[in-house]
């Protein structure tokens, strides 16, 4: 989402603003931290990122630095006081305002603040979307209602709000005419898409069936989905639905009821799996990602067993985990977090040994299959070569003397490397 969010602020600085980006942070006149702050240590980030900018306006006394994103909209003007160096705060849903406020305080010398919650109204501002390679995020809807325990993504982003359907289709398709060739839809809580379609509420799975009509668009994603909100009708998609990727992120975060039920996750561990399982008898190769919080407030030994035994059952793809982290305003900073520090650093090294040990296996067991990927891009760490994705999110590097960027190829697996894979060019079809 934030990725998707700073593009939209370049694409809205250089229209309106005519404002080009620079490499060099002493050339700015405007500098943007667009933030997140879904961990303490994200958000510690962004003042330390403040204070090292501020010496640049010593230099040049007329540069603004702007603070926008979850931190904005959690701390307000607490960042102003903070960090002095700030002239600019805005929020996620406001980001579309950006060069307003900027031109207001250059105007004025003030500092400008700006966090309400328009609802979608930012999306109105937004210019003509531009592609900016073969595969292309796409926000569906924005703000989460579910009010987990430790999460504050409810008062940074707000309550749920869906854009209407139509809008949606219309921005997909744009980008299929411009080479697009991968949708991935965003949303905190994507799965509960509910855009008006016709007068009537809509859904992820009616958008998608949509979507993959649409000329050029040969794979779908969709990020993060909650499994309390995985209908079956979002089920059903992965029977008839070729688009829609063999792998979904679907957050677990801890294995034990126990904990869920504190965390207010509205699922328990055997419905979790049972969900699983479903998907699985629809795509048999289908591979699953996750989120893990490790050290939760009153997490025992036998509930953090019983994470790693849901490890073992879904043989997860590639997962995000974390220790747990107390964050404002949310119920759980209020519970006494009564496991240490070195306990909490021993689970999450045994949780991500076992987590980096599937993984691994996956991509063992990939050697020697034939991928169809979608290149994407110059290989990052070789200019010489070209990057590609796999249908369960996977890079491969392989060389080539076409340039094959926005097509999808046939690539043979030879390699299993501990961040990528390594594919040869079969020579086969091409799309």
């Amino acid at each position: 989402m934030n990725e998707y969010d700073s593009a939209k602020m370049l694409e809205l600085l250089g229209e309106k603003s005519n404002f080009q980006t620079t490499e060099n942070e002493s050339e700015a006149d405007l500098l943007v931290l667009n933030t997140c702050s879904i961990r303490e240590k994200a958000q510690e980030r962004v003042f330390h990122q403040v204070g090292r900018w501020k010496a640049l306006k010593e230099n040049n006394p007329n540069l603004k630095i702007a603070v926008g994103g979850c931190v904005a909209s959690q701390e307000g003007e607490a960042i102003s006081k903070r960090a002095p160096a700030v002239d600019i705060v805005f929020g996620p849903q406001t980001l579309h305002k950006l060069p307003d406020l900027y031109e207001e305080s250059s105007q004025d010398g003030k500092r400008k603040l700006d966090i309400t919650f328009p609802k979608i109204e930012k999306f109105d501002h937004f210019p003509e979307p531009k592609a900016e390679g073969p595969s292309a995020f796409v926000s569906v809807m924005e703000g989460c209602n579910k009010y987990c325990s430790f999460c504050v993504v409810p008062h940074t982003r707000g309550h749920e709000v869906s854009r209407p359907f139509d809008d949606i289709l219309q921005e997909v398709t744009s980008l299929a005419n411009q080479g697009v060739r991968e949708i991935n839809f965003l949303g905190q809580n994507v799965n509960n898409f509910k855009g008006e379609k016709d007068g009537e509420k809509s859904s992820l799975a009616e958008l998608i069936r949509d979507a993959a009509n649409i000329d050029n668009i040969d794979r779908l994603r969709f990020t993060t989905s909650h499994p309390f909100e995985f209908k079956d009708d979002l089920v059903d998609l992965y029977l008839d639905v070729p688009e829609l990727v063999s792998h979904v992120h679907l957050p677990v975060q801890s294995g034990s009821d126990r904990i869920l039920k504190l965390m207010r996750r509205r699922y328990t561990r055997k419905s979790y799996l049972d969900l699983v399982n479903r998907i699985r008898a629809n795509r048999p190769d289908i591979s699953f990602s996750s989120d893990f919080i490790v050290g939760f407030p009153g997490e025992t030994e036998e509930d953090f067993q019983d994470t790693l035994d849901v490890i073992d059952s879904v043989k997860f793809d590639e997962s995000f985990s974390f220790i747990y982290s107390p964050r404002p305003n949310t119920p759980a900073a209020k519970m006494e977090d009564d496991v240490s520090l070195d306990e909490k650093k021993e689970r999450l090294n045994i949780l991500q040994n076992k987590l980096n040990n599937y993984s691994s296996q996956i991509a063992r067991k990939m050697v020697g299959t034939i991928e169809k990927c979608l290149v994407t891009d110059i290989s990052k760490r070789n200019p010489g070569e070209f990057q590609a994705r796999t249908e369960n999110n996977r890079v491969v590097n392989f060389s080539s003397a076409k340039n094959f960027i926005g097509s999808f190829v046939d690539l043979e697996i030879v390699e299993a490397k501990p961040n990528s894979l390594r594919g040869k060019f079969t020579g086969g079809t091409i799309n």
